[in-house]
């Protein structure tokens, strides 16, 4: 490589180091992270980052063209506060950088110095003490630098004293840093990443993309010393990818900045990535989709996430997905990690449990030939799952919904397989269940973590109560059944007219299955009784729910029946999913139970 210009080679190459530093430095970003939510995840989102950049972009024959393709892969991979800063001054550089073979000192000075302006644009109120601060300072101190002379390893390397100065006055410059003793660990990410491109024009030497992936698997969890127990006033980390021909920054900023804060929209071309936290993910949602089409989302509960890194109950996390229902508070009681699947209907999307209610889509689609779809986690999400998981708990027990019904079992476990090792022990288990009795099987894996037991009793007692748990959905109407083709329509007609009322299930593998057929509502909930009946004359039921789909009266009148029936109360009354209620149909009612051993 040139002392005195940077080729296209030489900024990738640059690239790929001062990803490398990012990365091998996560489990200590996550644990300096305090501000503005000590949530631990600033060093897995930067990580994501770095490794989407990486996998996602490619050399140009020009500088910029190089830039502007770490820029896409920037703009789709930036997760949190910090990563979407960070994606927003890569969009300033590509921006900034003129076309040419190679550019030289003085110009990728100016154009640092411009892309901290591009990432302060994209800040509705920007905070100084944090990585905007730092990446101002640090485009300020190599334009004060002239160029002319001296070699680029030379400038840089005055310009980064001032670099790591400003990285340590973060610290003294927010309240929040100064209490816990830390600098901030978005600007401190920074820093590594320039720290890593010097490294590169040092010594000229090249990583490969393969190295930066492995690095990423590296897993072991770590203690913080810090504890701000700061509260939190929006719950929900909100972000979303947008996509429109022509889209107004100023105008989406406007629309949102009352539903919370740390509101920033980066944008790239026809493509901007929108941050906020808020206690209200489907209504930042809905606004976003009257400006353009919302690709991927992502909704991180920084309350959950507050709880994991300062409040952890064991060292084993327990997660499930958001088919298994379970009631909110016992979630956050017993800090049950939950990945929430996606909903597509007429080119929307939504996410399962945060940012549409079974009502809400129920009445979106009543009049459609066709009922929304789902969509099974991606590998990528499932990798920032649990390298996030990872980072605060020594070992992981997944529970899915049965994968007979779902490839979300099959995606984690491909994952899983990836990323265990000896620091972190995955246990993947099909509940060959859904709805209220996946909710059961998770609820009762969360008791025996509270009550101390060891990860494979926990597995084997689950996987053990698989073979004795059950659904029954009472379904009220055929529509639903007609529309996915579990009915003909010639069949869900007569259906309809004779009064047809069925009870689903699912079979011993998983599998959707007709447990029995009534003509009246009286007559369904007798054959739920009878049924109860025949079971209890030679098995206990150990715990039992009730879930239904928008319907909470006539769950109540199957907890006065059941109460006295069985001699217990249910473990817990709640609503659907809202993929279940697409399945089961308004009105739905489902008993679930595990029998005793």
């Amino acid at each position: 490589m040139a002392d005195t210009n940077i080729t296209s080679g030489d900024m990738y190459n640059a690239f790929l180091h001062g990803a490398y530093e990012v990365v091998s430095n996560r489990q200590f970003l996550n644990k300096i992270n305090v501000f503005p939510i000590q949530d631990g995840d600033t060093g897995t989102n930067l990580s994501s980052l770095m490794e989407t950049i990486i996998n996602e972009s490619a050399k140009g024959e020009t500088v910029k063209q190089t830039l502007e393709s770490f820029s896409d892969a920037a703009i789709r991979g930036a997760r949190g506060n910090s990563g979407i800063i960070f994606a927003q001054y890569i969009y300033g550089l590509s921006v900034e950088i003129s076309d040419q073979e190679f550019i030289d000192y003085n110009q990728y000075a100016s154009a640092s110095k411009k892309a901290a302006e591009y990432a302060y644009d994209a800040i509705e109120q920007p905070v100084e003490g944090t990585i905007l601060t730092v990446m101002r300072d640090w485009g300020e101190a190599l334009s004060r630098q002239d160029g002319s002379s001296n070699t680029i390893t030379e400038l840089m390397s005055a310009a980064i004293i001032v670099l790591n100065d400003a990285v340590i006055k973060t610290q003294f410059q927010l309240k929040e840093l100064r209490k816990a003793k830390v600098v901030d660990a978005g600007a401190n990410g920074f820093a590594f990443f320039i720290h890593g491109m010097l490294e590169y024009f040092k010594k000229g030497n090249s990583i490969g993309p393969e190295s930066i992936n492995k690095l990423q698997k590296d897993s072991i969890s770590v203690e913080v010393e810090h504890d701000m127990n700061a509260e939190i006033t929006y719950r929900y980390c909100t972000e979303c990818l947008l996509r429109a021909d022509e889209i107004d920054t100023k105008s989406i900023k406007k629309s949102l900045s009352h539903l919370g804060d740390s509101l920033i929209v980066a944008a790239n071309k026809n493509q901007v990535r929108v941050h906020i936290h808020s206690n209200e993910p489907e209504r930042v949602f809905e606004i976003l989709r009257q400006n353009g089409n919302v690709g991927y989302q992502k909704v991180d509960d920084m309350k959950k996430q507050q709880d994991t890194m300062l409040r952890r109950k064991s060292d084993i996390a327990l997660l499930t997905d958001s088919i298994a229902d379970v009631p909110q508070e016992f979630i956050d009681a017993e800090q049950i990690h939950v990945i929430n699947l996606s909903i597509l209907f007429e080119n929307t999307s939504f996410i399962d449990k945060l940012s549409i209610t079974p009502k809400q889509l129920l009445d979106y689609s009543k009049d459609s030939r066709d009922l929304p779809t789902t969509s099974q986690p991606d590998e990528k999400s499932i990798e920032n799952i649990l390298l996030y998981l990872s980072t605060h708990y020594k070992s992981l027990i997944v529970m899915t919904v049965s994968k007979e019904l779902s490839g979300t079992y099959s995606t984690i476990k491909r994952v899983a397989k990836r990323m265990e090792s000896d620091d972190f022990k995955i246990d993947v288990i099909n509940t060959k269940q859904n709805s209220g009795a996946q909710g059961l099987l998770v609820a009762k894996a969360a008791d025996l973590i509270t009550e101390g037991y060891k990860q494979k009793e926990i597995v084997d007692t689950i996987t053990s109560d698989i073979a004795r748990s059950k659904i029954l959905v009472r379904v009220k109407t055929l529509d639903n059944m007609i529309k996915s083709g579990r009915l003909s329509t010639t069949t869900g007609k007569i259906g309809k007219k004779i009064g047809l009322k069925p009870i689903v299930t699912l079979d011993e593998e998983g599998k959707g299955a007709l447990d029995s057929v009534s003509f009246t509502t009286k007559a369904s909930l007798n054959k739920l009784v009878k049924h109860v009946k025949k079971i209890m004359k030679d098995h206990t039921i150990e715990s039992y729910s009730i879930v239904h789909v928008n319907n909470l009266e006539e769950a109540k009148e199957l907890e006065l029946l059941f109460t006295n029936l069985i001699g217990t109360k249910p473990r817990y009354i709640t609503e659907t999913s809202s993929i279940i209620a697409v399945g089961a149909g308004a009105g739905a009612v489902a008993l679930s139970y595990i029998l005793k051993k």
